[in-house]
């Protein structure tokens, strides 16, 4: 298979990183900020926990179908335009969410707004492989990946510590501060890298194929099962771990989105670990111990739930030991999966997207239904990583060459 090598780099490797980081961590962010008001929402609103849990369910219900439509628009009319006409739709959900007067208001805004995030998933692993390759590609995506994992974890310390000194409609205003300094610095900052747009990419037809290829394609599946539904688990987990912190362990607010440090905190020290490691070893050698290490954290995690004496260590340590984990794997995974795709890029990036967000959309829909969050945590959470690994391990025994890696 001959690789296609991309152009000379329109944008050196920090400015990438940054933007791209930035543009990946609008949707963990907007998922995860408000987490620790879902208690507090359940008596504002005068409803269920069960009905609060569906504004993440329809969070993530639509951004995980629209990723498979931001990626072909990215393909066909370039990445810049395409990111500048999404970040529109989510300010002015985000805005309606302020001041939604009933939860079903709040439930719609949340669905627009994983409408309006999904193209930073796209654009930004698109913008990385358009320039980078090899190593290099790595090494951006280790920092992109970081911000995958450490928006979801510190969102909750930021969004505990506003709940606590303002109240939970301020959430809201620091995700559209979020999103419009995002807009202005895509809109100053980021040139066009596509090099190669395809207005035939937007047609249904080709949309199915791209999909199709990339579906049955053990090259590109193999490790985008493991990392997405590794990360899958990190969004069900935070649509969990407030009713069990707040409500069983006994955490305020503040104290939740403080104790999640430990979750962000560890998978900050592991993307610095991983870097250095980058620069001596392949990020591929770096697979086995993040498969062993994310084992260990969700075997952990549930022995310590079924014992049912929960405390925050009990719950959290196991936690950071899974990010931890997770984040030596990341860049090779990402790399791999798009090395075959250069001219659908944006197509594999969503793909990519999507299982991240439709499992955390499956997970959080099975943890609704147990009506149980200690159960869901001990159970659900640990499957999701279990089944990528089997697929990482079954589909190594294929051949990796993508019959269509042309395409």
């Amino acid at each position: 298979m001959n690789q296609i090598v991309p152009p000379a780099p329109q944008m050196s490797e920090r400015r990438t990183a940054m933007l791209g980081a930035a543009l990946v961590a609008i949707g963990p962010i907007s998922m995860a900020l408000y987490t620790p008001a879902m208690p507090t929402l359940t008596a504002v609103f005068d409803t269920s926990p069960a009905v609060i849990k569906l504004t993440l369910t329809t969070y993530f219900a639509g951004f995980a179908m629209t990723q498979l439509l931001c990626g072909p628009l990215t393909d066909a009319f370039v990445r810049r335009p395409v990111t500048l006409a999404f970040l529109p739709l989510y300010l002015g959900a985000t805005i309606v969410a302020t001041f939604a007067p009933t939860v079903d208001w709040l439930i719609g805004t949340r669905l627009f707004q994983g409408v309006g995030t999904a193209v930073g998933m796209a654009t930004s692993r698109a913008i990385v492989h358009d320039q980078y390759i090899g190593q290099a590609s790595s090494r951006i995506l280790n920092a992109v990946g970081m911000m995958l994992a450490v928006g979801p974890a510190i969102s909750p310390t930021i969004g505990g510590i506003t709940l606590t000194l303002f109240g939970w409609q301020e959430i809201f205003y620091f995700m559209i501060i979020y999103g419009g300094t995002l807009a202005v610095a895509v809109y100053t900052l980021l040139p066009e890298t596509n090099a190669h747009p395809d207005r035939s990419r937007d047609h249904p037809r080709r949309l199915i194929s791209s999909y199709a290829t990339l579906s049955v394609t053990p090259a590109f599946m193999q490790p985008s099962l493991f990392i997405d539904l590794s990360l899958g688990t990190l969004y069900t987990i935070a649509a969990l771990i407030p009713f069990m912190m707040i409500e069983h362990v006994g955490l305020t607010p503040a104290q939740f989105g403080l104790g999640m440090m430990l979750q962000s905190g560890s998978y900050f020290f592991d993307t610095i670990v991983t870097s250095r490691l980058l620069r001596r070893h392949s990020a591929e050698s770096l697979i086995p111990w993040s498969i062993v290490g994310v084992v260990a954290g969700m075997a952990l995690l549930s022995f310590n739930l079924f014992q049912m004496d929960l405390s925050y260590l009990k719950v959290m340590a196991p936690i950071a030991l899974f990010v931890f984990s997770l984040a030596f794997v990341i860049p090779a995974t990402t790399t791999r999966a798009l090395a075959a795709f250069a001219r659908m890029a944006g197509s594999a990036t969503s793909m990519m997207g999507f299982i991240q967000f439709d499992s955390s959309f499956v997970g959080s829909i099975l943890a609704a239904s147990l009506n149980d969050p200690i159960l869901a945590m001990a159970t659900v959470a640990p499957g999701l990583p279990v089944l990528g690994i089997l697929a990482y391990a079954l589909l190594g025994r294929t051949p990796r060459t993508p019959p269509t890696a042309r395409i």
